[in-house]
């Protein structure tokens, strides 16, 4: 829960949506800093004005035949081709899986590209989230992953809501997880709210001008640290500053993050499931309500969103 009262807004209302266990928590604000920001960049160990378009990945975990789904080889031997028959779709020409029926009603508003094929033959998370490899020389930190280059490249789209969101759930087969920020450094880490390490967003006791001074006195102390470290590690303070003052001060990015505003009717449509169980021992949960927070952070600003989903 975040708590601002504006003396100068009466009508101020309480952002009351989040009530996750562990998710953020603010308490007093000294002058050491801001805890939200110590938060994020604790969290990436573990981002003007452009466009509206926006992604969500969806990580398949294992790997999902294309030959079943979107690419089918109906002419093609059967130990090929697979047993999934096409299907015709609104669009004059284009065929997908039997499985998709309602896809295929309205396929005019999809594109679906057959030219892709994998750098290696494996089910790394690398090459997916990166469009790299692991094998080959590498950069210093590691090639970024494409939402850390749009965080750092574009920025936020809504001060209120992070660049690049992740809904990831940790796979216990290390290469199905996300490979991070990379060389970009940990300022374009995605933001995570899943996970116990967080606690209610809470800030008591504060106002808005009283939040306004404590951040001008924090930049004056990170200007001051920037001058004594030559390591560019402040640089990255800032980013989650930045970050931490837009969610504090918004409830959009909470609001997207909370389920109960949704319509029930559509939370029973997506479905949900238990992100405490592994289909596979080594693959993602199956949570389905993610697509649903994906979408949602998504309209409140987010440019990136990955999800990922086990076989």
């Amino acid at each position: 829960m975040l708590t601002i009262f504006d003396p100068q807004d009466r009508s101020s209302r309480f952002c009351d949506g989040v009530s996750r266990r562990n998710f953020l928590k603010i308490g007093a604000l000294g002058a050491a800093g801001l805890t939200l920001p110590q938060l994020f960049q604790a969290d990436a160990a573990a981002g003007q004005r452009t466009s509206k378009k926006s992604v969500i990945l969806v990580y398949l975990v294992g790997g999902p035949p294309h030959q079943d789904m979107f690419d089918l080889k109906p002419d093609a031997p059967a130990e090929i081709a697979g047993p999934m028959r096409p299907i015709s779709t609104n669009v004059p020409g284009i065929q997908i899986g039997e499985l998709f029926p309602r896809m295929a009603s309205m396929m005019d508003k999809f594109a679906i590209i057959r030219s892709l094929s994998d750098a290696q033959a494996g089910h790394d998370a690398i090459q997916c989230y990166t469009g790299r490899t692991h094998q080959g020389r590498q950069p210093a930190g590691g090639w970024p992953q494409f939402g850390s280059a749009v965080a750092k490249l574009q920025g936020p789209a809504n001060p209120a809501a992070p660049p690049f969101v992740s809904l990831c759930y940790e796979c216990t087969h290390g290469p199905y997880n996300e490979p991070g920020p990379g060389f970009l450094g940990a300022a374009q880490s995605p933001f995570r709210p899943l996970g116990p390490t967080k606690s209610d967003m809470v800030l008591n006791g504060i106002t808005t001008d009283r939040l306004g001074d404590r951040q001008s006195l924090l930049s004056s102390i990170d200007r001051f640290r920037r001058d004594v470290d030559a390591s560019g590690m402040m640089n990255g303070f800032d980013a989650f500053t930045q970050q931490a003052m837009g969610v504090l001060t918004s409830s959009q990015l909470a609001d997207a993050l909370d389920l109960s505003k949704e319509d029930p009717a559509i939370v029973a449509r997506y479905g949900t499931g238990d992100p405490t169980k592994h289909m596979d021992g080594n693959g993602a949960p199956r949570v389905p309500q993610s697509f649903l927070v994906a979408r949602r952070l998504v309209e409140a600003g987010a440019r990136i969103v990955t999800v990922n989903y086990s076989k």
